[in-house]
């Protein structure tokens, strides 16, 4: 199962991502993303740069929650030149907007809500999204399972695993070994940490962001 450092904290890029890059770089990441909000576009043009020149995929995830600002953060990706967009809803104007791009695309399945964002839906709903998603062309979907408020996670991640061949990512408060395990029994390809990185809480008695990071590693086996 991949493991995705998301340079965020409470949903949003950190400032000095570009200087966490030089600090994470022994670490050797695969997989290294961040939001479409926190800095400024040409900021995101440079981490982008920063992440493919590392060797790594891509990653931006949209929290913009109206139609317009989605579409206009999946136009920054396309800009930028991401290799994977995670995020909204409107999976079919999205994807126009990436066409001809090579972007590969994950919307959220569910019911995505305010910022830090919570996930409104039930087992049935995410199935059908997820469907409904990959009859559209997504690579994928962007679960934000244990951000859930109205069903448990990992019955949110096991719908969808059942609904979709394409790459199952979970995203969001994913803060321990537990729950890596719970979704790599359930199914997902990948998973999300930022803020539990950031802050330490993944390895509590541990106080560098690259120690949380190796035991993030290590925890998906």
């Amino acid at each position: 199962m991949d493991f995705i450092f998301m340079l965020t904290r409470g949903d949003m890029t950190v400032e000095d991502c570009l200087e966490v890059m030089d600090v994470i770089e022994p670490v050797g990441l695969k997989h290294i993303g961040f939001k479409d909000v926190g800095v400024e576009k040409p900021v995101l043009k440079k981490l982008a740069e920063r992440i493919k020149g590392a060797g790594a995929v891509s990653y931006i995830e949209v929290v913009s929650t109206t139609p317009e600002s989605c579409l206009n953060s999946a136009r920054v990706a396309a800009e930028i030149g991401i290799d994977r967009l995670l995020g909204g809803t409107i999976a079919a104007e999205i994807l126009e907007v990436v066409k001809g791009t090579g972007i590969a695309y994950h919307p959220f399945p569910g019911r995505p809500e305010g910022h830090p964002t919570r996930l409104g839906g039930t087992p049935e709903s995410v199935a059908a999204d997820c469907r409904r998603f990959e009859e559209l062309g997504c690579a994928g979907v962007d679960l934000l399972a244990y951000r859930a408020f109205e069903s448990d996670p990992i019955a949110l991640v096991r719908a969808a695993r059942g609904a979709t061949k394409g790459n199952l990512i979970a995203a969001g408060s994913v803060d321990s070994p537990e729950r890596i395990q719970a979704l790599k029994d359930a199914g997902a390809d990948a998973f999300t940490i930022g803020s539990a990185a950031f802050d330490g809480s993944f390895s509590k008695r541990k106080g560098a962001l690259n120690s949380q990071l190796r035991d993030i590693l290590a925890a998906c086996g």
